[in-house]
C-alpha cells in the first residue's frame, strides 16, 4: 500500500489496542477513519479527538450514508463474529473486507519489517525495540500492542523505513506476516480454542519462523533453529552476572560482535532481562550498532500495566496484564525476589472461559503460592460461559485458607481489609479500568 492512495477505512472494533493502532496509522497516512466498538472507552475517545467518528450501535441502521458505499473499506477484528449486523452487510455488498493481521501485512508489505513472536512478552520486547529505535534516531514506525507509560499512542515513529509490529498467534494472524527480521521469545500453548492441540500451535510457530526473510532469534532452548538469546546460557546473546538494583537490573552482556560490562536495564522483573535480549538482538541484526543500543536500555519508560510498580499508602501495589500461569509465575517469582520477606496477595480476573479451563490445574498451582488469593469473575471478552468453569470454582477448588471471591469493585477493599503490604493486580480483561480509577491514590515507583 502506497500512502499516495487515499481511501476511506471503516474499523469493526476500532477500540481495540491493535486495531486502533492501525486506525491511527491510516490517519497519519492521509485516509479518512471511522470505526465501530461495543463500548466508549479511553481508546476511543482518543481516536474521536483525533477526528475519527465511531459509533457504538451494530446495527446497519446506525450507519451514516456515506458510510453504506462499495468503495468502503473494511476492516475487522478477529475477536468479531462474521454474524456482525455491520460486518455481515458490507460481505454481502461486496466491499473490501478483511481481517486485521491481512491488512496489517499489506501495511508492511516491501517495508524491512521487524516482528515479534511469542506467547509472552511480545509487548514489551517490541516496546523496548521501539524505544532503541526512538534513541538512536532511525526512520522507523512502531504499531505497537500496547502503550509506553510516557507516551498515549500506541503509534510511534519517525518515519517509514521501517516497521516494528508484533506479531500475533491469536487466529494465527502472524502467518500473514513476510517479515525482514523476527524473534520469538517463547512457545507456550495458548489459545487451543482456535489450534485445538499443542502439537498445532508448535507448528504455526514453525511456520512462521520460515517466512523471516533472515535468520529468526529465537529464546534460548525452544525447538527452533536459529540466533539465540537468554540468561546464564550459552546463547548467541547472553545476559549474565545478574544484580538487582532498587528499581531494574544489572548485567554483563555477551553478544556476536563483544562483550559489555555493567548493562542496567531500569525494569524489574528476569523476563524483562530477557525481553531487552530479544530486542537487543534484532536492532543489531537490523544494522544499529550496539554502542548506540546498550545505552538506550537505562530510559525505558516500561508499558502500561506490564510491571507497573506503585505504592499505595504504606504497601506496594504492581500492575500487570498477566493472564496465563506462566505469566502470573513470573510475577510470583520477581516478587520473592524483590520484596522477599513481605506478605503478598493476588488480585486476579482470569480472561477467557476457554483459557481458565486449558489452564484449570496450572492457574490453581500458581495462584496458591500467593499468601493471600482473591479471585473476579472471568473476563468472556468474545467467548460465552461455559458450564462448570468460573471463579468461584476455582477458587474452591484451592487448597488455601486465605481466599477469597470479590466482584471487580472490590478491589479497593482488599487493598485496604488485607493484612498484605505487596499486592499484584493481574488480568487482560477490565481490571484495567477499575485499577485506572485507583491510579489517583497511587504513587509510581
Amino acid at each position: 500500500m502506497t500512502s499516495a492512495e487515499k481511501h476511506s477505512y471503516y474499523f469493526i472494533g476500532i477500540g481495540g489496542v491493535g486495531m486502533s493502532a492501525l486506525a491511527r496509522w491510516c490517519l497519519r497516512e492521509g485516509h479518512e477513519v471511522y470505526g465501530y466498538d461495543k463500548t466508549p472507552s479511553e481508546i476511543t475517545a482518543q481516536l474521536i479527538k483525533l477526528g475519527v467518528e465511531i459509533n457504538f450501535d451494530s446495527k446497519v441502521s446506525a450507519l451514516p450514508q456515506k458510510l453504506l458505499r462499495k468503495n468502503i473499506q473494511v476492516v475487522y477484528t478477529a475477536a468479531i463474529d462474521q454474524s456482525h449486523p455491520q460486518l455481515a452487510y458490507f460481505l454481502a455488498q461486496g466491499n473490501s473486507v478483511m481481517k486485521r493481521a491481512k491488512f496489517l501485512a499489506q501495511c508492511c508489505a516491501n517495508i524491512p519489517t521487524l516482528a515479534v513472536a511469542g506467547t509472552h512478552g511480545k509487548t514489551t520486547t517490541s516496546a523496548i525495540l521501539t524505544h532503541i529505535f526512538s534513541k538512536t534516531e532511525q526512520s522507523f514506525t512502531s504499531i505497537m500492542g500496547g502503550f509506553m507509560n510516557d507516551n498515549p499512542s500506541n503509534l510511534i515513529g519517525t518515519g517509514s523505513e521501517s516497521f516494528i509490529v508484533e506479531a500475533d498467534e491469536y487466529d494465527r494472524s502472524f502467518l500473514q506476516l513476510q517479515p525482514s527480521f523476527a524473534c520469538i521469545t517463547s512457545i507456550e500453548p495458548d489459545h487451543l480454542d482456535i489450534y485445538k492441540t499443542e502439537e498445532a500451535f508448535l507448528e504455526a510457530f514453525v511456520q512462521f519462523s520460515k517466512q523471516v526473510d533472515q535468520e529468526v532469534i529465537v529464546a534460548f532452548g525452544l525447538p527452533i533453529s536459529g540466533l539465540t538469546y537468554g540468561i546464564e546460557v550459552a546463547a548467541d546473546y547472553k545476559a549474565s552476572n545478574l544484580q538487582t538494583t532498587n528499581r531494574g537490573y544489572r548485567f554483563d552482556l555477551t553478544t556476536p560482535s563483544g562483550s559489555y560490562k555493567e548493562v542496567y536495564l531500569n525494569q524489574i522483573g528476569s523476563h524483562n532481562v530477557s525481553n531487552a535480549l530479544a530486542a537487543i538482538a534484532l536492532a543489531e541484526q537490523a544494522g544499529i550498532e550496539m554502542e548506540e543500543i546498550v545505552p538506550t536500555l537505562k530510559s525505558f519508560p516500561g508499558v502500561y500495566r506490564r510491571m507497573n510498580l506503585y505504592r499505595w499508602k504504606n504497601t506496594i501495589v504492581i500492575d500487570d496484564y498477566a493472564h496465563h500461569p506462566t505469566e502470573i509465575q513470573r510475577i510470583f517469582e520477581t516478587i520473592q525476589r524483590f520484596f522477599p520477606s513481605q506478605r503478598n496477595c493476588v488480585i486476579f480476573q482470569p480472561h477467557l472461559f476457554s483459557r481458565t479451563r486449558d489452564f484449570w490445574d496450572a492457574f490453581r498451582t500458581v495462584l496458591s503460592q500467593f499468601d493471600e488469593v482473591v479471585l473476579m469473575d472471568i473476563y468472556p471478552a468474545r467467548e460465552h460461559p461455559i458450564a462448570g468453569i468460573n471463579s468461584k470454582i476455582l477458587m474452591d477448588s484451592m487448597e488455601h485458607n486465605q481466599k477469597k471471591h470479590i466482584a471487580k469493585t472490590g478491589i479497593k477493599s482488599i487493598l485496604e481489609t488485607s493484612n498484605a503490604s505487596v499486592f499484584a493486580l493481574l488480568g487482560a480483561g477490565d481490571i484495567g479500568a477499575e485499577i485506572q480509577q485507583l491510579k489517583p491514590e497511587f504513587v509510581s515507583l
